[in-house]
Order: C-alpha cells, then structure tokens, then sequence
C-alpha cells in the first residue's frame, strides 16, 4: 500500500516478473527495465513479454559507457570500496524511474531463498564429488599451467572443486583466489593483512544446522551476499535519487517459509528455484519460467577492453596509484596486458581494482595527512 506513486523494476527474470505479475491484480502499473547494446546482456525483449501481458506502463533504458561519468557519483554515495559493477546500471536506472515513481518494487532476495543461482548446481556436484580427488589437483594443475584461455565459466567451475566444499565455494564467488593475492599485493600489504576474507563466510557456515551443504550455502548468502552486497547496491542507488526500492521475497513469513524448504528439490534439472517456478505457473508466460538465471550484468569486461581502456590504464598504472604500496605495479599491469589481448578475463578483479584506487583519491587523498 503506498500513498505515492509505485513502480516496479521489470528484468524480464522469474522473481521481477512475478512481483509485476501480483501487483496488477490492484491496479495499473508502471514497469521500468534497463538494457544493453550487447546481446548477451539485454533482457529487454523478455521484459516486454511481462509488461505486454499485464498491460503495464512500461520504459525502457539502454546503458551505454559512457554512463561510467557516474563513477565519481558512485564512489561518493556508496562510500566505501564498492566493486559490484552492476551498481552502474541500478544507479542509472533508478535515476530514471525517479522521474515518474517514488518507489519501486523489486526481486531482490528470491534467489538465496529458492536457489535460483547457477552456482547452486556447482554447489550440489562439488558434495556429491566430495570423495573424488581428481577435480581438486585438476584445478591445482590448470592454474600452474596459467590457464591458457580457459573461460570465465569453466574457471568459476574448477575453482568450486577445489578444495574442501565451504572452500571451493568461497574461490567460486571471489575474484582473486588466495594464491593470486598473495602474487598481488605488496610484501607491505602482506604484512599488514592477517586474516582471511573466506573466513567470513566460514564463520557463518559454522553457525548453519542445515542438513546438507546446499541448505548451509543458501544460509551463508542470506546472511552475507545479500545483506552486504545486493541490499547495500540497491538501497544506495535508490536513494541517490530520492527513489525507495522495496522487497517483498523479503517479507519475514516468505523469508522463514523458504527456510524450511529442502533445499535439493529447488533444483530441479538445469533450472534452480523449482518451487517459485511452479507456484507462478499460471501467471507467467512460459518463455519466463523456462528462463536460466541470467543475473542483472553489466558487460564490463568488453568496456575495459575498448571505451573504459584509457580511463583504466590512466587510473591503475599511475603513479598515484603505485605510491600506495598496496599491490605489486607489475602485477597490476600484467593484469591489465591480459586483459586487454583477450588472453584471460580480468574484467571484475580489474573493476574491484579500478573502484578501490577511485574510492582512495576520494576519501585518502582527500584527508589531511
């Protein structure tokens, strides 16, 4: 209920299309969906099938590079180092739907509470294969061999087997695995870290009673992705622009409901979050429930490589950023080398990269000494 004019963002994915689905049982709604030039990022065309069903006052948005002139906005609002590159996209599309709503329903929150992640599928293989030896010394063998031109997706799957499971996930969501930080950073910076990052999340694997590793994943990121990343990126991008953006998967009935759901039957073939698909059966077309998770991207690594590519270089491998002694400058232009021939995919550890020097000229430099 709301007193001001409401919205709703349209992905085109199962849980946004849902919350549009439910809400024009009251009334007339007022849709708004951001995409991009590049194919396999634009979700316009399954937004459309959503908005034509209910009849919603629908619009579009198309995010281009030269949205990064944001960066300096993003940077400033979010206040600390921030390296979620789809920050950029919900920012623009929030300053966008500000001009014609005050708030905006979203569908934050479904894929932790149903399994809707593809890494979930990971997940599940990595306990099955808990017994086998092989994938671990495999993914061990590939990164010594460099990894040649091993695909991103490939790269994401082998580090999942390595390891123990709670292990293999954490290299699974991180950009730098511990071996590639501990080649990044300076012997300063080494010194002056002692505890692990993934030591968040095994804390909070510890404190799980699920039966099996896939209810414990699902805890894990309710209790941190969600809360540290994906709340954080849309509750800051919203209220930039005087735009609230609400949850209803995080109504705490739906919330407690899903976490007590088995969590393997979720999975149901190629396709997580089997339960929500079969409750919203009869309200979506089928080309939305049939629908892989696609996941609010942005195509950073092709900016990096081409429109962003001077704004990069121009940040990473200055001198200012060197001084700082955080990171080996050789390894940090190493990086960047492979990145720009195509030799290997260091679009999001080059992104945490860029934000965090971006995020130090704003709030270090700016500090008397």
């Amino acid at each position: 209920m709301s007193e001001v004019p409401l919205g709703a963002f349209l992905s085109g994915g199962l849980d946004s299309s849902a919350v549009v689905a439910l809400m024009a049982e009251f009334g007339k709604v007022k849709t708004f969906s951001m995409g991009f030039e590049e194919e396999g990022f634009n979700e316009l065309g399954h937004a459309r099938l959503v908005a034509k069903r209910y009849a919603t006052e629908h619009h579009e948005f198309v995010v281009r590079p030269h949205a990064a002139e944001v960066l300096p906005a993003l940077v400033e609002h979010y206040g600390e180092p921030y390296a979620d590159s789809s920050a950029l996209a919900t920012y623009c599309l929030a300053r966008e739907t500000r001009a014609h709503v005050t708030v905006a329903l979203n569908g934050d929150g479904s894929d932790e509470l149903f399994a809707g992640y593809p890494r979930y599928r990971l997940v599940s293989l990595s306990e099955s294969l808990d017994w086998l030896p092989v994938p671990r010394g495999l993914w061990n063998g590939l990164r010594r061999l460099g990894r040649s031109r091993l695909p991103a997706r490939a790269e994401r799957l082998l580090r999942s087997l390595a390891g123990f499971p709670e292990e293999g996930y954490a290299r699974g969501v991180s950009c730098f695995a511990p071996e590639e930080q501990g080649a990044l950073y300076s012997p300063e910076m080494k010194e002056r870290l002692g505890v692990s990052p993934y030591e968040v999340l095994y804390a909070r694997y510890r404190e799980c009673d699920a039966p099996d590793f896939l209810g414990r994943t699902l805890y894990v990121d309710t209790m941190t992705y969600l809360p540290d990343d994906l709340l954080v990126k849309i509750d800051i991008a919203t209220m930039a622009h005087g735009l609230e953006a609400r949850s209803p998967f995080l109504d705490h009935p739906l919330v407690e409901f899903a976490a007590r759901l088995p969590s393997r039957p979720q999975l149901h073939g190629r396709i997580g979050k089997h339960v929500l698909r079969r409750a919203a059966k009869d309200l979506l077309p089928l080309q939305i429930l049939r629908r892989s998770k696609q996941g609010f991207g942005v195509p950073i690594s092709r900016w990096l490589r081409t429109e962003l590519n001077g704004m990069l270089r121009d940040v990473l491998l200055s001198p200012q950023a060197a001084a700082r002694l955080f990171f080996r400058a050789e390894q940090v232009r190493g990086l960047v080398a492979e990145h720009e021939t195509g030799h290997r995919d260091h679009g999001a550890r080059l992104w945490s990269l860029l934000m965090l020097e971006l995020w130090c000229r704003r709030f270090l430099d700016a500090r008397p000494s």
